[in-house]
C-alpha cells in the first residue's frame, strides 16, 4: 500500500546556487549529504518536514520535451500572503496570490534550474479539506 509521497528529486546545475535557494530563500532545512569516494558531495537531501522531501543531484538537467508529463511540484504553506513577502523580500521573483479553482490560494516560483514550484495554502473551502488530518 502507498502511504505517502516520499520525495521529488530534481538534477540541479550548481548545488550550491540550489542549496542557497531551498534553505535560505525558502527556509528548508538540509537533511544529509550523498558524499563520493573522493569525498566530494555530489546530492543533498532537504526535509520539508516530516516524512516528506526534495532530493537535489549535480548535473545537467534534460531540456523538457513536449512528451514529458512533469509539470511542477507543489509546496503546501501556511500563510501564502507572509510568504510571498518575504520571498519578494529576498529577491525571488513570485507571483501574486491567486485563489484557484480548488478555492485554495495558490502563487508560483521557480528554482534556479527553472523547475516550477507551486506555493499552495488550504482554506477551510478547499476541495482537499476533508482530507487533511
Amino acid at each position: 500500500m502507498i502511504t505517502n509521497l516520499a520525495h521529488v528529486c530534481f538534477t540541479v546545475s550548481d548545488l550550491e546556487r540550489s542549496l542557497h535557494f531551498y534553505q535560505d530563500a525558502l527556509g528548508l532545512a538540509p537533511a544529509f549529504d550523498f558524499i563520493n569516494a573522493d569525498g566530494k558531495r555530489f546530492g543533498v537531501y532537504i526535509t520539508l518536514g516530516g516524512r516528506n522531501f526534495i532530493e537535489l543531484f549535480t548535473g545537467q538537467p534534460e531540456q523538457p520535451t513536449e512528451s514529458q508529463s512533469f509539470r511542477h511540484i507543489c509546496l503546501e504553506v501556511d500563510d501564502i500572503q507572509a510568504m510571498v513577502y518575504q520571498l519578494k523580500n529576498k529577491g525571488i521573483e513570485v507571483s501574486d496570490p491567486k485563489l484557484g479553482m480548488d478555492h485554495s490560494w495558490q502563487a508560483w516560483i521557480a528554482d534556479p534550474d527553472g523547475n516550477k514550484i507551486e506555493l499552495h495554502d488550504y482554506t477551510p473551502e478547499s476541495w482537499q479539506a476533508p482530507f487533511l488530518k
